[in-house]
């Protein structure tokens, strides 16, 4: 009977132990931003407003976490509403046919204190590529105005637009063919 309840004890230590927790997005706190160089000479830079993401970590310090996030491509913004209209169509983003932009990770490896390798898979345009981003996790704090924790991330990267045969009508002299990535979140515990 004894060792029935130390299986069970252990069972129970190991379960608890490894939980998986789920983080999602605070969408007025998390964006997607971009930028890319034109004629070689100027960088632009756009935002992703609407951003759906979750992290889902059962250690502490998110060195086994799994991120997926989906973007809205109907968000974008370069504070010009005539380059926003280009970006939006078949040439770019072409978000009538393809809404969204995303990423589900296949694995992350700790480089340094809060700093990891994600690796992933990004659909961008319709095409999917595997990539690797730099993740930072800034910390956790309770949020003073809803009491519940929250966790601070940073990701950044670079892809290569030609991967994806995105804008491919505009050469690198025009458009840099390197596009910076970074993403910020603000991500609520679940309760």
């Amino acid at each position: 009977m004894k060792k029935i309840f130390i299986l069970l004890a252990s069972a129970f230590l190991y379960t608890a132990a490894s939980a998986q927790t789920t983080w999602t997005a605070d969408k007025n706190h998390s964006n997607v931003k971009f930028t890319v160089t034109h004629l070689l000479v100027n960088d632009v830079d756009g935002t992703f407003k609407n951003v759906d993401a979750t992290i889902v970590a059962a250690k502490p310090d998110f060195s086994d976490a799994k991120v997926a996030f989906t973007v809205q491509t109907a968000s974008l913004s370069t504070d010009n509403e005539n380059r926003d209209k280009h970006l939006s169509s078949a040439d770019f983003f072409d978000v009538a046919n393809k809404p969204t932009l995303t990423f589900t990770s296949t694995g992350i490896t700790k480089t340094s204190d809060k700093h990891y390798a994600l690796k992933g898979n990004l659909t961008l345009a319709g095409v999917t590529k595997p990539v690797t981003f730099d993740l930072w996790y800034r910390g956790t704090i309770t949020n003073p105005m809803s009491k519940a924790d929250d966790a601070g991330f940073q990701l950044t990267g670079v892809i290569k637009r030609s991967d994806f045969n995105f804008g491919s009508k505009f050469g690198a002299a025009m458009l840099s063919d390197e596009v910076t990535i970074k993403a910020n979140g603000e991500f609520a515990k679940a309760k």
